[in-house]
Parts: structure tokens; C-alpha cells; sequence
């Protein structure tokens, strides 16, 4: 995993003061490639380069980028792991017959593109990637991200110079940035508790989305964006005949082979491997194979909070006994995971607000104690059904779409008129007589969801609703105006998908890599630790895109087929239990020692003085939250990782 970034001029410019900013940009990065670095340039082209190694796999010098390919018409910076890369080895070996200097991945990827050209090599590529190609012959800069946006790329012109890298803070390091801060993107944040693709917080700075690519031609310096995948196209134009196993064993056996073999190929490691472990399905499904191919006990990493009802640390550690794996678990007091939080800003970069920003820093720092690389269960919820909110909406969207609009908007507006203090009352009751206390935790929020669904005209409308944090981001930031979510516009998704999978989609194109894949990648970079997402592999994920839905939700049992190929390692009463997530109790902490910092960023003087927030509806929010009768603790942690990423340093 590394850490690249460079910049194109338009005309004229350069020089060494030029080489000196491109080297500044490289140690704005640091943290994603402690081991080695390097920059490139050509004064006349105006093209510079620069780049950051963390060695994972060739720790020799061979793996040193930026790195030319071997007629010296390509220059490659590249931050990823390419998992077949041996593969596409042995089929270059059968062509070509190039000159290896050493057995690196990012070797393999240049000496690929000058075989096979760029749009082949993306299609042939199986991994995590973002990679930045310069082609002096035609003078073109090609920028590329992997197929569900594991890694970053952040672009965009400023003045005369464009910009692109890893994470913001390289381009920040640039002269000639401007920084204006996008107040549709603002609108957007406050909506999804991040920043969609293309979208930034700065004006003119955009996001590559996954599975695409952007062409700059020096004579022209218009970007060009291609998309070469995504889940929706890959569903419209997958194969129409029957799925090919007609029996459960069979699709169980043909999912186990494809994520054992997956699971091995994100193994192959020259440093420290192990993996995180919540005890959950997902993660606890990736250790079990690991351990299945391991001769040895595989590290695992779990943390815990003191917090009732905010812990998993007990279940992880059941299942690592169960399989025998080396297990380091760490008990997080309050203060410890608070004091995460003044961090964040520099980590994430940009506003982002998911508060298991803060559990995903401890767990990442946890592990980078003892491994270089960590494989993660990230993205089986989106592929195979794991959100609550999927089960929930198969039972309730259909009931809810037989009641006419009119009906279902009037018993919204009678539901939000009942106060957010006798609900939670009502909540409290119900928990004592339920064995799953849970279900009934912070009822106004819930009803408030529900109102929104019982308004929805359409399954996208409703959808939208369960994912909104703000429902009218617009009237909350002065001057800002929403943007239309362009890439996953309900004309974007195939016809056939049923409602529930069309919210998975649009949790693949949007959630997973905005939300998810952000949050980890930030998080476990931040200190130089490199996490891998099997079920992210091209072949699992295709797969499971063209996976009957009976085999991801079946009998209101979320990732039917993943339950039913961990119980071959692990015994269900270990697993079995409601999803609970990698959450913390923030509300709790805004009440209490969080207290005096947000009444800090939230002052109403302030926020006139700063001019990108209306006071009035966050002050409302702000004095209900702390009287106890609402809790609006993701709203208000919205504002509040904006208004602390404002007054960061960098």
C-alpha cells in the first residue's frame, strides 16, 4: 500500500522550485508509504510525479516507483496489490518474454500496459488499485481506480496545474490550490455523513469514481472519464441463461471454492499478515479460511468498549478460541477512544462523519502493532444482504406501497407530531418486557425513519429516506444546493432488479466505497497498515452479483449462503445472534465529557460568523439532544466533524 500524487502544467512551467513541490507532495503522504520514495519528472512535458512505498510484497529496491517500463515510453505510480499479478506474469512470459528486474506487482502492471494497453490490462486486473500512468509518446496522463474503490484518487485543475493524488492533503501541498470550500458537496455530507463520488468538499477537486478511469491529454487538458466497470452494468449485461447450480450444496460449495481462493491469494504477503476479527459473520467467515490455510495460528485483532451494548469484543473472542487463532484484544476505556477524535480531521481530510471512524483508528493502530497487512469482511453486507435495513424493507416496503400516497402522508405528519420524549418513554417500556431490549433503543429516531418511508413515492425515494441523516440539507447550509446523485439515478439500475436489490446496488456504487472503504482505507493508512477485502475480489463479487437473491436473504435470514458455509468451521450458536455494528456511544459522550468541545463548535456566534450553517434548526437539535427528549446524535455529529475539520490545521 502506498501513497502517490503529482501534478501536469498546462504550459510552460517548472524547474527545480516545480521538483520541490512534487517532493512535498510525496511527504504530505508519508503515512501511507514509510519504506522508501521517489519522484519523476519532465521539466519540458510539465509532468511530475511522486510517490510513497509501503513494501508489501519485493521489499528489494526493484519494487521502487515511480518506475519506467522497459522501452521507457511509460513512467507508473501505483498504489495497490494486483492479486493475479502472477498470473498475468505467466501469460506475459507466454507472449512476450520480458526481462523481470524483480517479482513486484507494480512490475507486472507496466510491463502488462505496454503489452496489452491500458483498457485490457483493467479488464484482466483482479485487485485494489489506483494508479497514475504517464505515456510520453503521446503526452497523455491516464489516472485508474479498482472496481469497487478500495484505493482513492482525488483530481482537478487549479489555476494552470492539474492535480492528483492519493489524499487531499497532497494537492493541499500544492501552491497553487485553492481550497474553496463546494457548498453543494456540504449539502451532500450532511445527507450521507460523507462526501459522494465525484463530489469533494473543495470546489473544482473531484473523486475518480470506482471502476473508471480519466484521460488528460497535455495539448487539451480536458479531462476524460470513462467508467470500465460497475455492479449495475455488470448485472445488465451478465449472462441471461439460467445460474448454472441447481442445488443449495452446490452453490454452497461453488462460494466456499471462490472466497477460499480469494482469501489465499490476499495471504500472499513478504511481511506480518493477520486480520481483523469482530465476531461477526463476515470477518469471522474470512478467519475461519484463513486458518483453514494456514499451518499456523493466523493474528487476529478485536477491540471492546466498557459500554453496555456497544461491545463485540466477547463473541470475537469465542470464535478465536474456536478456531485457534492468535488473538490480541484490547478493552477501550471512554477517554482512550475520545482521544482518537482530534485526529480525525487530518486523517479523513475531508468532512466525514461515520462514528466508527473512531473503533476502525483503534483497531487499525491495534494491529499495525503486530502486522503490515490485516484482510477485513468488508463489503458482504452489500453483496450478499447483510443490512438490516434490506430484511426490514423486503417485510415493509410492499405493505407500505399499497396504502395510497395521500393516506401514508397524512399518518407521517401525525406520527412527527408526537413528541420525540414520549417515544423514547414508550421505547424504554417495551425494552423492559422484550428479551431484545434492542430493538426498541431511541424509538423517535426510528419513527422518524419511518415517517420518512411512509412519505416515499417510490423504493429510491424510500431508500433515500433510510440512508438521509439530514432530509433537507439545503435549507440547513446557507448558499447550498444539493446536488442530483447523477450516478445512481434511478434510470441507472436495470429494470429486472427486485426493490431490495436495487438498494443493494445502490449501496455498492455508493455507501461501500464513499462510506466504507474510506473509513478503512483512512483509518488503517493513517498508520501504515495496508487491509485487503476479500469478498471485494472480482470473481467473488461477480458471483455473488449473479447470485439468486433466495441465496443472500432467505426465511428473514440475512447472508443465508455466508451462514451456511460458516457453520462447515464455526458452530451456530456463535454466530448467531442480531447484527449489532462497529458503533460507539457517541450521544452518550456529546451529553457528557464531548460536552464542552461541541458547545465549542456549535456556538451559535460562531456558526453566524462562519457562514455555512443556519444556527436556528442545529441550536433546536443541539438543546433537545442535551435535555434527553431526542437524540439526534448523527446529526449533530455531522455538524460537528465539519466544524472541527474547519478549524484543523491541514
Amino acid at each position: 500500500m502506498c501513497g502517490l500524487a503529482g501534478f501536469l502544467y498546462s504550459g510552460d512551467h517548472g524547474g527545480e522550485h516545480a521538483l520541490a513541490v512534487c517532493r512535498q507532495m510525496a511527504d504530505s503522504l508519508a503515512h501511507r508509504g514509510p519504506d522508501d520514495s521517489g519522484t519523476w519528472h519532465d521539466h519540458e512535458a510539465g509532468i511530475y510525479l511522486a510517490f510513497r512505498r509501503l513494501s508489501i510484497i519485493d521489499l528489494s529496491a526493484t519494487g521502487h516507483q515511480p518506475m519506467v517500463s522497459a522501452s521507457g515510453r511509460y513512467v507508473l505510480i501505483y498504489n495497490g496489490e494486483i492479486y493475479n499479478h502472477r498470473d498475468l506474469r505467466r501469460q506475459l512470459e507466454a507472449q512476450t518474454s520480458p526481462a523481470w528486474r524483480g517479482t513486484s506487482d507494480s512490475e507486472t502492471l507496466l510491463a502488462a500496459i505496454e503489452a496489452w494497453g491500458t483498457d485490457e490490462v483493467l479488464d484482466r486486473c483482479n485487485g485494489m488499485f489506483a494508479f497514475a500512468l504517464w505515456d510520453k509518446e503521446r503526452r497523455r496522463l491516464t489516472l485508474a481506480r479498482d472496481r469497487f474503490g478500495e484505493k482513492p484518487l482525488y483530481y482537478g485543475w487549479q489555476g494552470g496545474v492539474f492535480l492528483f493524488g492519493s489524499e487531499l492533503k497532497a494537492l493541499r501541498t500544492h501552491p497553487d490550490f485553492i481550497g474553496a470550500v463546494d457548498r453543494g458537496s456540504l449539502c451532500l455530507y450532511l445527507r450521507h455523513n460523507c462526501i459522494p463520488a465525484p463530489h469533494t468538499i473543495y470546489q473544482n477537486i473531484l473523486k475518480l469514481p470506482p471502476g473508471s478511469k480519466v484521460e488528460i491529454d497535455h495539448a487539451t487538458g480536458e479531462p476524460v472519464v470513462t467508467r470500465y466497470w460497475s455492479p449495475a452494468e455488470y448485472i445488465r449485461g451478465a449472462p441471461r441463461e439460467p445460474f448454472e447450480y441447481d442445488r443449495d450444496d452446490e452453490v454452497i460449495e461453488r462460494f466456499s471454492s471462490l472466497l477460499e481462493q480469494s482469501v489465499s491469494r490476499q495471504m500472499i504477503a513478504d511481511v506480518p499478515l493477520g486480520a481483523t476479527l469482530s465476531g461477526g459473520i463476515d470477518s469471522s467467515l474470512i478467519v475461519s479460511c484463513m486458518q483453514s490455510l494456514s499451518a499456523r495460528p493466523v493474528n487476529t485483532f478485536t477491540i471492546g468498549f466498557d459500554e453496555d451494548g456497544f461491545s463485540e469484543a466477547r463473541y470475537a473472542r469465542r470464535i478465536a478460541e474456536h478456531l485457534g487463532t492468535n488473538h490480541e484484544e484490547l478493552l477501550v476505556r471512554p477517554k482512550d477512544a475520545r482521544d482518537v477524535i482530534p485526529d480525525l480531521p487530518r486523517t479523513y481530510d475531508e468532512p466525514f462523519s461515520d462514528s466508527s471512524q473512531i473503533p476502525t483508528s483503534l483497531v487499525s493502530r491495534l494491529a499495525r502493532q503486530h502486522v503490515t497487512v490485516a484482510l477485513s469482511g468488508d463489503g458482504a453486507d452489500e453483496l450478499f444482504g447483510g443490512y438490516n435495513r434490506y430484511r426490514i424493507s423486503e417485510r415493509l416496503w410492499p405493505k407500505i406501497g399499497r396504502i395510497p400516497l395521500p393516506v401514508r402522508s397524512v399518518s407521517a405528519g401525525l406520527l412527527n407530531m408526537v413528541p420525540a420524549s414520549a417515544l423514547n418513554g414508550l421505547g424504554g417500556l417495551l425494552g423492559t418486557m422484550d428479551a431484545n431490549a434492542y430493538r426498541w433503543g431511541n424509538l423517535a429516531y426510528k419513527s422518524s425513519k419511518f415517517s420518512g418511508a411512509l412519505s416515499s413515492r417510490t423504493i429510491d425515494d424510500y431508500y433515500v429516506s433510510l440512508i438521509s441523516h439530514w432530509s433537507d440539507p439545503s435549507a440547513i447550509v446557507i448558499g447550498g444546493t444539493e446536488p442530483s446523485p447523477a450516478e445512481i439515478a434511478s434510470g441507472h439500475l436495470p429494470d429486472h432488479l427486485s426493490d431490495t436489490e436495487r438498494m443493494m446496488i445502490r449501496d455498492m456504487i455508493g455507501y461501500l466505497p464513499d462510506d466504507i472503504l474510506t473509513k478503512v482505507d483512512r483509518a488503517s493508512m493513517a498508520v501504515s497498515l495496508e487491509m485487503r477485502a476479500p469478498y471485494l475480489d472480482r470473481h467473488v463479487a461477480e458471483f455473488a452479483l449473479r447470485l439468486p437473491f433466495a441465496y443472500k436473504i432467505r426465511g428473514g435470514r440475512s447472508k443465508w449462503i455466508m451462514r451456511e458455509t460458516l457453520k462447515r468451521f464455526v458452530p451456530a450458536p456463535l454466530i448467531e445472534r442480531p447484527k449489532m455494528g462497529f458503533a460507539v456511544p457517541i450521544g452518550e459522550w456529546m451529553r457528557g465529557p464531548l460536552l464542552d468541545w461541541a458547545e465549542d463548535l456549535l456556538d451559535e456566534n460562531r456558526l453566524k460568523h462562519e457562514g455555512f450553517f443556519d444556527p436556528v434548526p442545529i441550536r433546536r437539535k443541539w438543546a433537545q439532544h442535551l435535555a434527553g427528549t431526542s437524540d439526534w446524535q448523527y446529526h449533530l455529529w455531522d455538524v460537528l466533524m465539519f466544524q472541527a475539520w474547519l478549524e484543523s490545521p491541514d
